[in-house]
């Protein structure tokens, strides 16, 4: 009798323990599912930097994460500063393109404070210099243009040729197309130009706006013109039209603190998420970490956008079609298959 009651309680016991047992794994999938839910209702918020290159890596990343990975995006546009102090608050979880010199400060205080995380380089061959056409020291056979500074090379060769690049409001000087007003490159500009003595021969022509800047170059290198100005990439201008650099001596510290009398440094430009996107998405964060471009692709779409006159989802689409040994480098196979049936 008390064998058969104490089987019965054992019985008893086993069952109510496998009971809770059910329960404890019936709440953790629940949580599973809600957690899985919640990231699914998440919008993945991207900065719109208002620069094309940005936007384009922008809306080629956002295709992604829709198409192959099904999560919600969008993006909030503004400046520089601003949005990054969004990024630190969480109000975004992405930024695609932080130039991390242009923004030292408050990149250094989202890294301190533990607010960012920097996924690595998006893309760090950048430049930006004083460049002439390439027909002005090649020449163009198949437009019938002859060389017309051959020899030039380095900056210490410009005093021979301010004839070529001509003021035309000071015809005794050269002009040299330089940055906007209010542009960092035109201080710096301004400054190098003292340095190398060449404003003894050049006026720094200063254009209204980065367009009237484009303007300039392509009104001239459509006529086969002199040109000589600064420009940076990628911009779409690298994309379409074949630039020289003029030589300067390489980036050094002490030579860029002394009047800037040295080429431009090249800018880390990294992928910078907010601290939490890597609990909430981690499968986005891989992605982000293997997404790498290089100056020569961005400019190349940027032409395309130019060309096209179409918006940067459009170039973004453009990319994705005609560049596929790029963008599958960064995703599963199952994930591209995705995205070329979505395309």
């Amino acid at each position: 009798m008390f064998k058969n009651r104490f089987e019965r309680g054992g019985s008893i016991k086993f069952v109510l323990f496998l009971l809770f047992i059910m329960a404890v794994l019936a709440t953790a999938v629940l949580g599973c599912n809600a957690g899985d839910q919640k990231a699914q209702s998440k919008t993945i918020m991207f900065g719109d930097f208002n620069w094309d290159s940005a936007l384009i890596n922008n809306r080629i990343a956002q295709f992604i994460i829709e198409n192959g990975y099904g999560y919600k995006t969008d993006s909030m546009p503004g400046e520089t500063i601003p949005l990054m102090q969004g990024l630190a608050r969480g109000d975004l979880d992405v930024a695609m393109e932080i130039w991390i010199q242009n923004a030292q400060e408050a990149y250094d205080k989202g890294i301190a404070d533990g607010s960012f995380i920097d996924l690595g380089t998006n893309f760090n061959d950048n430049v930006q210099g004083m460049f002439v056409p390439a027909y002005v020291i090649k020449g163009d056979p198949g437009r019938g243009i002859e060389p017309m500074a051959p020899d030039l090379r380095s900056y210490a060769e410009l005093p021979d040729y301010k004839d070529l690049f001509q003021d035309p409001e000071e015809p005794n000087m050269g002009r040299f197309y330089g940055g906007v007003p209010g542009w960092e490159a035109d201080h710096i500009l301004t400054e190098k130009f003292e340095t190398y003595g060449l404003s003894k021969y050049y006026n720094v022509f200063r254009p209204g706006s980065g367009a009237s800047l484009a303007s300039s170059l392509v009104s001239a290198y459509e006529r086969g013109q002199p040109w000589f100005g600064y420009y940076w990439g990628p911009t779409w201008v690298f994309g379409k039209l074949d630039l020289i650099q003029i030589e300067e001596p390489p980036y050094n510290e002490e030579l860029w603190n002394n009047g800037y009398s040295c080429e431009f440094p090249a800018v880390d430009v990294n992928i910078v998420v907010h601290k939490d996107l890597p609990v909430q998405f981690p499968e986005i964060v891989e992605f982000l970490n293997k997404f790498e471009m290089n100056s020569d692709v961005i400019s190349e779409t940027l032409a395309y956008m130019t060309d096209e006159g179409v918006e940067a989802e459009q170039a973004a689409i453009w990319f994705l079609k005609e560049k596929q040994d790029v963008w599958t480098a960064w995703v599963s196979k199952e994930i591209a298959e995705k995205i070329k049936h979505k395309l």
